[in-house]
C-alpha cells in the first residue's frame, strides 16, 4: 500500500511542477492563455502575481518529493502529509475564491494522496496520528497501540 500512496503523492507532486511550468512560464502564451481562460492583456497584467503563484507551486512539489526521498519512514510521512495538507488548503481556498475546478484539479489528487498515505501506516508499522485521543491510543481500534515486535 505505502508504494501505491508514493506514487499517488509523486504524481502530485508532478502536477504541482506542471503548475510551476503554467504560472511561471507558460502564463502569457496560448496553452496558459488557454488553460487559465484569459486574455492576452489580463495574463500580462497578472504575469507577476502568476509567475509569483507558480513558485509557490514548486514549494509544494519540491515538499513532496523530499518526503519521497526522505530515508526515515516516520519523518517521511509527517513531510508528505504536511504538504499534502498543504496543497489540500490551497486547493479549497482557490477553489472558494477562484474556481470550484480547481477543487478537483488540485486539492482531490492531495486528498487522495493522503487517503492512500494513511492507509499505508499500517504497512509500515508507525503508530497512526493520535490527534483527540491520548497519545497512546490507536484512533481506529481505541486499543493501546504497540510497536511490532523484532524477530
Amino acid at each position: 500500500m505505502i508504494w501505491i500512496a508514493n506514487i499517488v503523492v509523486a504524481l502530485v507532486a508532478a502536477l504541482h511542477v506542471y503548475f510551476l511550468i503554467l504560472e511561471m512560464f507558460l502564463w502569457t502564451k496560448p496553452l496558459g492563455l488557454k488553460t487559465f481562460r484569459n486574455s492576452l492583456e489580463k495574463a500580462t497584467d497578472s504575469a507577476v502575481l502568476a509567475a509569483n503563484q507558480g513558485l509557490y507551486n514548486g514549494f509544494l512539489a519540491a515538499g513532496l518529493v523530499w518526503g519521497l526521498v526522505q530515508s526515515n519512514p516516520g519523518f517521511a510521512f509527517q513531510i508528505k502529509m504536511f504538504f499534502l495538507l498543504c496543497v489540500i488548503v490551497a486547493g479549497v481556498y482557490g477553489a472558494v475564491t477562484v474556481s470550484r475546478r480547481i477543487l478537483w484539479v488540485q486539492a482531490a489528487p492531495a486528498a487522495i494522496a493522503s487517503d492512500f498515505a494513511l492507509a499505508g501506516l499500517e504497512i509500515v508499522h508507525l503508530p497512526p496520528p493520535c490527534l483527540a485521543l491520548p497519545h497512546s491510543v490507536h484512533p481506529v481500534s481505541c486499543e493501546r497501540w504497540r510497536p511490532p515486535r523484532s524477530r
